[in-house]
């Protein structure tokens, strides 16, 4: 089920909202998380419900390898138990990257075994399962928790209810359990706080109008443009590669804000996931922006055990290129992942190098190759294969210049500079008012404050509330069915 959905918006929340506080009034405490995880579980299936097993198979080994650790003696003292704690650790963190293995790599494996064995071997064409790559590293993420003691309590129901509560579940944000279940247990929310159903509110409709509104507008031009690549001039070649750029950012940050705002109304509160990224003045100024909870995974869980910068900068290096590449490949089964992960791996290496000379420059000049460096290797994030991605980086840097026919009698002296008049943004299927609007999405990143500062501004009044509603009405009346979320698929 989408967040962007009437069957959400109108059925889905407002009955699990109801039902959820009632329980809680009537002080069956259990029966109201009970309550949640049936509603989330339905969720889930409402897309594939041959799905279904998956998770609740994958949650059930993750809590008892879990509990079973948490419950084992101390680590340095000797054990009799015939499986060690860190055995057990492996054996659940193999587990998970077997099932997301599976699922996401293994035509993947296939097709690049074909190649280079050359053999025939037939792909499988496994449906990727919604959400798999968040729910996987949620759960190795509680496993490497439970073995360093971080996790308190062990209860099956808490523990499918952290992994399973549908505003996280499908696109992020990826929790830890201790900052999680506190907060199911907390006296004060499990009554209505009508200050977080306003705010709430308002981060949803927030989200809501990025993704309907803005996201889905940039895909129209993105998706063309990536379709026909070969023949974009310069200007069709960067509104390409721009139009994706903020397509990708409205339509992650929005799910997270319509995410953020869901929890909210139950009074959870997720962690941020995006903090300005467009706003970055250098590379590691970005990750620290983008996507927060994944860059926070890839710290403690692979880079830290890696050895992080404990042992020399030769290995840093080594490390953070490493994490990189893990990441990019965590985003999708396809080259194209990996090369976009290198090329920020090599751009952390670079940037921490510079660090090093002491060397610094302008702010204005840091945000600037920051940006267009992020722009750039979107497009192999983006691009289907090397030669979508070559085309378009070739039009931005080799393409005509083409502007509209209906300028040449007022600008024909251009044409000395060898511009070109003829029919203005034809291979993107859109116009001058496309180029209005990826300038008013660089103010809307750039120049005016993001939604977890205005939610923090919030307060509830009678022009907040018509915002809300002028806001949500307004994206409800450009809602499209077949508007999925791009992160779905990662």
């Amino acid at each position: 089920m989408l967040f962007n959905s009437y069957e959400f918006i109108f059925l889905f929340l407002p009955i699990t909202l109801f039902i959820y506080f009632l329980l809680n009034k009537k002080r069956l405490t259990y029966a109201s998380k009970g309550w949640m995880v049936l509603a989330s579980l339905f969720f889930y299936s409402w897309w594939n419900i041959l799905y279904l097993p998956l998770i609740l198979g994958s949650i059930l080994v993750n809590f008892t390898v879990g509990s079973t650790i948490s419950k084992m003696e101390s680590l340095r003292s000797p054990s009799k138990k015939a499986f060690s704690p860190k055995t057990l650790l492996t054996f659940g963190i193999l587990s998970n990257l077997f099932l997301l293995g599976y699922f996401k790599y293994m035509d993947f494996f296939i097709t690049n075994a074909n190649m280079v064995l050359g053999m025939h071997w037939e792909l499988m064409h496994i449906i990727l399962p919604l959400g798999i790559s968040f729910f996987t590293f949620t759960q190795i993420a509680y496993l490497v928790d439970a073995y360093r003691g971080e996790v308190k309590e062990m209860d099956y129901l808490n523990y499918t209810l952290f992994v399973t509560f549908f505003p996280h579940l499908l696109a992020g944000p990826i929790l830890h359990h201790k900052e999680m279940m506190p907060q199911f247990d907390g006296l004060k929310n499990k009554v209505i706080q009508y200050k977080n159903i306003s705010a709430g509110l308002f981060l949803f409709s927030i989200g809501f109008f990025k993704k309907v509104i803005i996201a889905d507008t940039f895909s129209v031009w993105a998706n063309t443009g990536f379709d026909t690549t070969s023949a974009l001039n310069l200007l069709e070649a960067w509104a390409t590669s721009l139009s994706y750029t903020f397509q990708l950012y409205f339509d992650f940050s929005g799910y997270t804000d319509m995410a953020l705002g869901v929890a909210l109304l139950f009074n959870i509160r997720l962690p941020v996931n995006f903090n300005s990224p467009y706003k970055a003045l250098n590379i590691q100024d970005f990750w620290r922006r983008w996507h927060i909870t994944l860059s926070r995974f890839l710290r403690d869980y692979i880079y830290i055990p890696l050895g992080g910068n404990r042992s020399g900068e030769l290995r840093t290096y080594a490390n953070l290129f490493s994490v990189f590449l893990i990441g990019g490949l965590w985003h999708g089964a396809s080259w194209m992942f990996v090369a976009w992960g290198a090329l920020h791996g090599s751009a952390i290496v670079l940037h921490r190098a510079w660090q090093q000379t002491g060397l610094s420059v302008s702010r204005f000049f840091g945000w600037f190759i920051t940006f267009n460096f992020v722009n750039i290797t979107w497009v192999f994030f983006r691009a289907k294969d090397w030669d979508q991605a070559a085309n378009v980086l070739h039009g931005m840097i080799f393409g005509d210049i083409i502007v509209s026919e209906k300028l040449e009698k007022h600008l024909n002296v251009l044409k000395s500079a060898g511009i070109e008049f003829g029919q203005f943004m034809i291979h993107l299927g859109g116009s001058a008012s496309t180029w209005i609007w990826i300038v008013s999405a660089f103010i809307l990143v750039i120049a005016t404050p993001n939604s977890n500062s205005l939610t923090q501004r919030f307060y509830p009044s009678k022009f907040n509330l018509a915002a809300i509603v002028i806001v949500l009405l307004d994206a409800l009346l450009h809602l499209s069915k077949n508007s999925e979320f791009l992160y779905f698929n990662f």
